[in-house]
């Protein structure tokens, strides 16, 4: 017998697909951009029908959510994917500058993993928090209390 260890499903060089929903296009390519140098695989939709769209035509490994769109609210989106994919796994991390606690809230009973208010993060900080999202890694933003 051979002490090979077994093959996983997932290897830390494998692809993962990321679909950004940001209305604003400068911040969205400069994202886009991040995400790509990393290694990851992009789709941008710049309104929130446009996202859901793409959530329901492709699989992703991870949303990154923008609230303040144009023709559906990112809350919205989130809320219409959970419902059509209540057994989806796919991690949704909030991008936003928006930072009201009811909003917030609303955002992780929706199944939220992470919000992080643009303001605060240069992209690569971004690109890094979605790919701990990915491993598994708790959010290091605070929930807040309910």
């Amino acid at each position: 017998m051979d002490n090979q260890p077994p093959v996983t499903a997932s290897t830390p060089n494998q692809t993962k697909n990321i679909v950004i929903i940001e209305d604003e296009t400068f911040i969205a390519d400069i994202y886009a951009r991040e995400f790509t140098k990393a290694g990851f695989q992009v789709k941008v939709a710049n309104d929130g029908p446009s996202g859901l769209k793409l959530l329901t035509e492709e699989r992703f490994d991870i949303l990154l959510l923008d609230i303040m769109l144009p023709g559906m609210h990112g809350l919205e989106v989130l809320r219409q994917w959970r419902i059509k994919n209540p057994s989806s796994n796919m991690p949704v991390l909030l991008l936003t500058n928006l930072g009201q606690d009811e909003v917030i809230k609303e955002a992780f009973n929706l199944g939220a993993q992470g919000y992080l208010i643009k303001s605060s993060y240069t992209p690569q900080q971004v690109v890094a928090e979605v790919k701990n999202a990915l491993s598994g890694q708790p959010p290091k933003n605070p929930i807040p209390a309910s």
